[in-house]
């Protein structure tokens, strides 16, 4: 598994030694003993995805001192799109935490170590607090031992999609306790709430097979402020939950994947071609086949999908600045708004897939996306994106283009208007504005312009997104 990680597995040279002047013992004995000296192992940062460079601790599974099995969840890390529990391939014992919740680290750095046997704990803790004090201070020369420690070999872990389960409702038995006797919380949760004299006992955790988190305490600790304030005293507007006015915020893994992006498309030359489309037959369609499943995120998928078909060219993309590429498949990305930041779901050859197992696709892909439980192919396959405001009310806007393709449409709401006809009638219409962003350097404005009137004819005669 550490090869689709992109970590390695570094066996200690330590791991087993022969003692001087002593044998191994064979099947019919020796006059020697041997000499097994246990190992201590990194679990270090995965790569969770070809991008990713540093990965954030959401939530640690395991205590200190606790006994792991080979492919048990041992900590829930943070990649730039989705939280992905991180499991061990080896049996042994949580010696020490290197990196605690809410902490960074960069891909292939240890946070924590793993203990083959209880007695190898204190000297595991001794091996992390030699590093946290080399880290934290200029590098000397270590003094000489009697009895050097092993260097610790690096754990490969197996990593799977883990969802972020919600808080449910108090029952007689604490979620996080093995039958109501031991509550589970992380030992970051612990000291924070000793620290804002929160009792565990009367907190659902939100982690891991319902683990308290820290951000589970924090929550209790200003619910019980809110309980305690002074009736009759004036109380300030309350800004929205978790949201402390005045306060700097870091960016998380998934914002800063954002921004690099964002920072990444203004290299891009870009322009802007507009169209309004006429969505009169398209509503009609929805309301027709809205109770099959179908959603109007699929149907503009299909469509533009369609339209693309015909305009090769503003399904290309061009990533080196000396070429580009006419893509093989019609990969229809569509940007999902999420917890602290934003992603693109990816349907796959929107073409050729009926209407109705694009919508159930879409539905899943919505679903993990908002778990944060999307695989790399499931987000970053796009050829072209789509960004729709319209549910919002929203009448037009501008999209920026995405690192690597040649093209995104704004869509905005569709609204009545007043339109003459061609005989110079005056009636009531409901159209949308579409705004398409594309790269120059590929796409010019009269393949745009025509890629738009394909577009336009397919959603107001839209009689081919059913078949």
């Amino acid at each position: 598994m550490a090869h689709l990680l992109g970590t390695s597995f570094v066996p200690s040279a330590s791991g087993l030694r022969r003692s001087p002047g002593l044998h191994v013992a064979g099947r019919h004995g020796s006059r020697g003993a041997t000499r097994i000296q246990a190992k201590i192992r990194e679990i270090f940062m995965p790569a969770l995805s070809s991008t990713m460079t540093e990965g954030k601790i959401v939530s640690w599974t395991k205590s200190e001192g606790d006994k792991l099995s080979k492919g048990e969840s041992v900590v829930v890390v943070e990649s730039d799109k989705a939280d992905m529990d991180v499991e061990t391939f080896y049996d042994g014992y949580l010696a020490a935490i290197m990196v605690e919740e809410g902490g960074v680290a960069p891909v292939g750095s240890a946070i924590a170590l793993l203990a083959e046997s209880e007695a190898e704990i204190d000297e595991a803790k001794s091996k992390a607090s030699a590093n946290s004090s080399s880290s934290s201070s200029a590098p000397s020369p270590p003094p000489p031992s009697p009895s050097p420690i092993a260097e610790p070999e690096k754990i490969a872990v197996n990593v799977a999609p883990v969802a972020t389960a919600v808080a449910a409702a108090v029952a007689s038995t604490h979620p996080a306790s093995e039958g109501g006797k031991r509550v589970v919380a992380s030992p970051y949760a612990k000291k924070l709430a000793k620290e804002l004299k929160v009792d565990l006992g009367r907190i659902v955790g939100s982690g891991p097979m319902g683990r308290i988190v820290a951000k589970d305490v924090e929550a209790a600790a200003s619910t019980a402020v809110a309980d305690v304030a002074p009736v009759g005293h004036p109380v300030a507007a309350a800004a929205p939950a978790g949201i402390e006015l005045g306060t700097v915020e870091p960016f998380t893994t998934m914002q800063g994947a954002v921004s690099r992006n964002m920072l990444e498309s203004l290299a891009v030359p870009t322009f802007r071609v507009g169209y309004t489309i006429t969505t009169d037959a398209l509503d009609a369609l929805y309301k027709k086949i809205k109770s099959k499943g179908v959603t109007m995120t699929a149907l503009l998928a299909k469509a533009t999908a369609l339209a693309l078909v015909k305009h090769p060219v503003v399904n290309s993309s061009c990533r080196d600045g000396k070429s580009f590429t006419y893509n093989s498949s019609i990969n229809i990305a569509v940007a999902v708004a999420i917890d602290g930041g934003l992603i693109t779901p990816v349907l796959p050859d929107a073409d050729k897939v009926d209407i109705y197992s694009l919508s159930r696709k879409w539905k899943e892909l919505v679903d993990k996306a908002r778990a944060k439980q999307l695989q790399p192919h499931e987000y970053n396959s796009g050829t072209f994106t789509l960004s729709n405001l319209g549910m919002f009310g929203v009448d037009r806007f501008d999209a920026i283009l995405p690192p690597g393709t040649g093209a995104i449409m704004a869509v905005g709401a569709s609204q009545p208007s007043v339109v003459a006809s061609k005989d110079g009638r005056i009636g009531m219409k409901n159209q949308m504005q579409v705004n398409v962003t594309a790269d120059h350097r590929v796409i010019y404005g009269a393949d745009l312009a025509s890629f738009l009137q394909t577009l336009a004819k397919i959603i107001e005669d839209p009689k081919d997104l059913t078949f």
